[in-house]
């Protein structure tokens, strides 16, 4: 076999980001409908702005599961559409649409008690009853959301990304419409306050959903439609529930180790909470970037897989991490130098200046581990590695990273450049181990992912 070029080439940088950038405008999109609602709702009061934050991180808190199992659907369609097989990609939607309504099911059971769990949290009296019915509102939107992650999964596989743009930006054009309307009470519509809000985030989540398949109908039709025997099959949904399950719990697991840095950063006070919230926040921004690259390298590798083509998979992994590492070290490189002026952006008060200007460097440092890993990840789901991101995400966060953090904050007393220096420690030992794993598994026999029994390979 001839070495691989030491560069991407110009071919494979564009298939590359032709995928990787309407991944990004999507990703931006879905995190804007949630600025939108704590926008709105930040003029109505105080605590109907904690309430809506809330309530947004106790859904996804609920709804990142089921988002991660239907994320498995990446390998087994990118994987038939390099095979050109239609019958796997119509076994697989079929499937991952029954998925999404029987993983609704929980999530919707979840999210009822929102508010007894938020006095149990002892969160603010004033912010808990408002907090509660926002999330009680939010259930009937659980099914659409998971219903357009099918979709999504499904489009972005077959490299359609037109249609999913298209419907996020007018989902978020809806969306602000319907919160100016309802939390406010234009239109002739009552002020409902938190509850308009909910009730927008909810019809929006409906109107993406079905917007996304109308536009797709015509691609879609023959995959949705008629439904096969053998979609209802136990074993083989099984089976789908495995390959997507770490997927979910990885999220968890992430999502749990920075949730619990939040709370972590709220007992050494509330300035140190506002500026770790600040950097945060433009750490998950830049995240966006390499999060579209991961999900592009997914579809890339997954397809070069289904075709047969072991070199056309080393050279999509291969351009994948260079140019997610490459955005990150820019991004990294702008946080170690000018950390004050991006905190400027959000806050004039000098003590959270203080704290966000000192966590900067370090999410300038963690960036470029962050976006190794994330993008390594979505190489091995293309691959239909999903056990081992789980596995080696377990060790980096929860047996480095936080053990770390707490560590350094407390016993050492470094405060919140302690918690940070954790996360700093548990991705760069993540990002190391992937990246070791990316490397076996590409020089290994590559097979694609078999659901049926009457498909599967050894």
């Amino acid at each position: 076999m001839p070495p691989l070029p030491s560069l991407p080439t110009r071919a494979e940088l564009r298939a590359l980001l032709t995928l990787a950038v309407p991944v990004v405008v999507v990703q931006v999109g879905m995190m804007f409908m949630g600025v939108v609602d704590t926008l709105m709702v930040g003029h109505v009061s105080a605590a109907a702005l904690a309430a809506v934050a809330l309530g947004n991180l106790y859904f996804f808190a609920v709804a990142i599961f089921g988002m991660g199992v239907l994320m498995g659907l990446d390998p087994i369609i990118a994987q038939a559409v390099g095979a050109h097989d239609d019958a796997a990609i119509s076994r697989g939607v079929q499937r991952g649409m029954l998925l999404a309504a029987m993983l609704s099911l929980p999530a919707m059971v979840l999210l009822w008690p929102a508010g007894h769990v938020f006095r149990w949290l002892e969160q603010p009296a004033e912010v808990v009853p408002l907090a509660g019915t926002y999330a009680r509102l939010v259930i009937p939107g659980v099914l659409p959301f998971l219903g357009f992650a099918v979709l999504r999964q499904t489009l972005q596989a077959m490299g359609r990304m037109r249609a999913i743009v298209v419907t996020i930006v007018a989902a978020n054009l809806l969306n602000v419409l319907l919160n100016w309307v309802l939390v406010f009470g234009h239109l002739g519509a009552p002020p409902l306050g938190v509850a308009g809000s909910s009730i927008a985030t909810t019809t929006s989540r409906w109107t993406m959903a079905l917007v996304l398949l109308g536009l797709s109908w015509p691609l879609l039709r023959r995959h949705l439609l008629p439904i096969l025997p053998e979609t209802l099959q136990l074993k083989p949904l099984g089976r789908m529930l495995r390959l997507g399950a770490p997927i979910g719990i990885q999220f968890e697991l992430e999502y749990g180790a920075f949730g619990l840095t939040g709370i972590l950063m709220g007992r050494l006070g509330t300035t140190q909470m506002a500026g770790h919230q600040v950097a945060l926040n433009l750490a998950s921004l830049t995240y966006m970037v390499p999060l579209g690259v991961s999900a592009a390298a997914a579809v890339l590798v997954g397809q070069a897989v289904g075709r047969g083509d072991p070199q056309g998979t080393r050279r999509h992994a291969r351009t994948a991490l260079m140019v997610g590492a490459a955005f990150m070290l820019v991004t990294g490189a702008t946080f170690l130098t000018i950390p004050g002026t991006l905190a400027g952006l959000y806050t004039n008060a000098p003590g959270v200046l203080l704290v966000a200007g000192t966590l900067l460097p370090l999410a300038g440092i963690f960036q470029v581990f962050d976006g190794i890993q994330v993008v390594a990840s979505g190489v091995l789901r293309g691959l239909g590695d999903t056990r081992s991101p789980m596995i080696i995400n377990i060790i980096g966060f929860w047996i480095v990273g936080i053990p770390a953090g707490l560590v350094l904050c407390f016993s050492m007393e470094m405060g919140a450049s302690g918690l940070w220096w954790g996360l700093v420690l548990g991705l760069a030992a993540v990002a190391v181990i992937l990246l070791g794993r990316v490397r076996h598994r590409i020089r290994a026999r590559l097979g694609r992912v078999m659901i049926d029994d009457h498909h599967r390979q050894t």
